[in-house]
């Protein structure tokens, strides 16, 4: 059930709010909560119920780990706080389990780790092993829990912050807590949130009344993205599926036309469903974070990953690029916990050696961008934009292929091995709308505003704009096309694999 279909934009969305108001009304606040909570776990196991489980036993490991660890948090010696022989005695306790804060916090870790790995990585692990090792281990039959990197980097965080007493398990209680981890909106794809941004909201009797001004702005954001994810990205991958999965061969002008077809797909596709989500959280007076800052604008490859995935990126910096050590050890170990955290990331992304490519490039590209900037070097900004483009642009391939071969496929048209001009062949697998998208979709991402800046710049407004008037025709529009019924419509979100 993706965001853009019929059953969720006419069915789900609109009759869990309506449960959930009507909850509120009659000051059931507890049980719009419980409601909300079961109809996202509803969500959850529309996709797979037998993957339900999973979620629900992450939620209460990690809840558990978490109320363990704070409730052992007294770290001073006994005789500094009482002189009271069984508040003493009490106390040595307290001290003596205090000591096994780090064990428990690394438990709670690696259950989730463990979890992560089982579910993502362990036929990949197989295949690399008889690939190496020349073996015939056969691979499990594994299917991987939808949303899973997702919900288990939200809870490594929530479990980091209790580890270094900036969060308490106990302060906002489990109902929330299960509601902070299966919210529907950012469940199954993001954006990745922050206990400390999610589980305040959930609490504030303020948000249990119908909020008119982000009722509007939750239309105008949803509508946005279903435009974004369903009017481009949607209309630009089929001919980014046939070339890379039927191709035998690219010119130059072939791979560039495919590989920017990718590039803009990608980022219409996750950041359509970003803007949906934000906007179908507005519905319940649930601010997320927003997830895109036209990242294809940006004029380095630190300044795309400020801008692109800005929650994932958060998210890398707080708890894999600080704790190995940030900037305070020198600038080799720097240079050292840069690439590193890149390549993390790009195992995060997938399973395959071209996710780990594709993080290397990136470390590196960040490692060279620093070295760089340290010489006292600079680019003008549309150069400097142009080059940050077409490198992420390059690198997209690599997060696309399913194998090496795709890639060399590329590789091998811009090394003009092939020609430099289109074929009929290739043209006649590009129908006659894709160029005029492809057009729209550039202008898009290099000039207009993003909707975070829309939604800045305007979200005291209470006036429909004409911009947003024809946003929602054309989401509209789209909904009659579905109900007549296309068979190249394809509602899917590309960052669910991931």
């Amino acid at each position: 059930m993706v965001f853009s279909s019929l059953e969720f934009i006419l069915l789900f969305l609109p009759i869990t709010i309506l449960i959930y108001y009507t909850c509120l009304y009659f000051t059931f606040s507890r049980s719009a909560i419980i409601f909300l909570f079961l109809a996202s776990l509803f969500y959850y196991a529309y996709w797979n119920p037998s993957h339900i489980w999973v979620i629900l036993a992450s939620i209460c490991w990690n809840f558990g780990i978490g109320s363990l660890l704070s409730s052992i948090t007294i770290e001073k010696r006994p005789q500094e706080l009482s002189r009271n022989t069984i508040v003493i005695f009490l106390q040595r306790i307290s001290v003596q389990l205090s000591n096994l804060r780090k064990p428990i916090f690394l438990l709670g870790l690696f259950g989730n780790i463990a979890s992560l790995f089982y579910y993502k990585y362990t036929n990949f692990s197989l295949l690399s092993i008889n690939t190496l090792m020349d073996t015939q281990i056969p691979l499990l039959n594994i299917v991987m829990p939808i949303g899973i990197s997702f919900f288990t980097f939200q809870q490594i965080a929530y479990l980091s912050d209790i580890y270094t007493n900036k969060n308490d398990a106990t302060d906002n209680g489990f109902i929330n807590y299960c509601l902070f981890v299966c919210f529907f909106p950012q469940l199954v794809a993001g954006p990745i949130v922050h206990h400390q941004e999610m589980m305040p909201q959930f609490a504030d009797t303020k948000n249990r009344n119908i909020n008119w001004q982000n009722i509007y702005w939750g239309v105008i954001l949803l509508s946005i993205g279903l435009a974004k994810k369903v009017l481009i990205a949607d209309n630009i991958s089929p001919l980014v599926r046939h070339v890379f999965e039927q191709s035998t061969n690219l010119t130059f002008m072939e791979a560039l036309v495919a590989s920017l077809a990718y590039t803009f797909q990608l980022y219409f596709d996750f950041s359509g469903y970003s803007d949906m989500a934000v906007g179908c959280a507005l519905f319940f007076n649930i601010h997320l974070p927003f997830n895109f800052f036209s990242p294809y604008k940006s004029s380095n490859i630190q300044d795309f990953w400020r801008r692109w995935h800005i929650t994932l990126s958060r998210w890398l910096r707080e708890y894999i690029y600080i704790p190995l050590g940030g900037n305070k050890h020198g600038k080799s170990r720097t240079l050292i916990n840069l690439f590193l955290t890149f390549l993390l990331g790009g195992i995060w992304h997938g399973a395959a050696w071209t996710f780990v490519i594709w993080g290397a490039l990136h470390g590196f590209a960040i490692l060279l961008h620093r070295l760089w900037v340290n010489a006292g070097f600079r680019i003008p900004l549309i150069p400097s934009i142009i080059i940050t483009f077409l490198f992420v642009n390059f690198t997209w391939i690599f997060f696309r292929a399913s194998s090496f071969d795709q890639v060399a496929l590329f590789w091998d048209g811009f090394m003009l091995d092939n020609g430099f001009w289109f074929r009929r062949e290739f043209l006649e697998i590009i129908h006659d709308k894709a160029w005029g998208i492809l057009a729209f979709a550039s202008i898009l991402v290099f000039i207009a505003k993003n909707t975070k800046e829309l939604y800045v710049k305007n979200k005291a407004s209470t006036q429909l704009t004409i911009y947003s008037n024809i946003v929602i025709m054309l989401s509209l529009l789209w909904l009659v096309r579905l109900y007549i019924g296309f068979p190249d419509i394809e509602p899917e979100f590309i960052y669910f694999q991931f």
